[in-house]
């Protein structure tokens, strides 16, 4: 399982690969390798007992789901202050 984790470390443009890099950073590639092998594992128990195709979620997942829960806890601690805000998107000059 450690050398489909590195292996899956290795390919371009999947879930897998982004979540290897952030763990390889913080973890080192070692325990990143193992940490994805896990993975892989739970991936295919959910996959095998619900009966399902596997659904890759992007490389982009993690750092969308890292934005909303940056935004809630924006929200949170404004509201602790005393605040009532409202987040709408930035227009991005062309």
């Amino acid at each position: 399982m450690i050398e489909a984790g590195v292996a899956a470390g290795r390919t371009n443009g999947c879930y897998l690969q982004a979540e290897y890099r952030r763990l390889r950073y913080r973890r080192g590639p070692k325990k990143a390798a193992v940490a994805i092998g896990h993975s892989i594992l739970v991936i295919a128990y959910h996959l095998l007992t619900r009966n399902e195709d596997y659904r890759d979620l992007g490389p982009a997942y993690l750092d969308e789901k890292r934005r909303e829960r940056a935004k809630r806890r924006a929200l949170v601690q404004l509201d602790a202050l005393g605040f009532a805000a409202t987040l709408t998107p930035k227009q991005l000059a062309a």
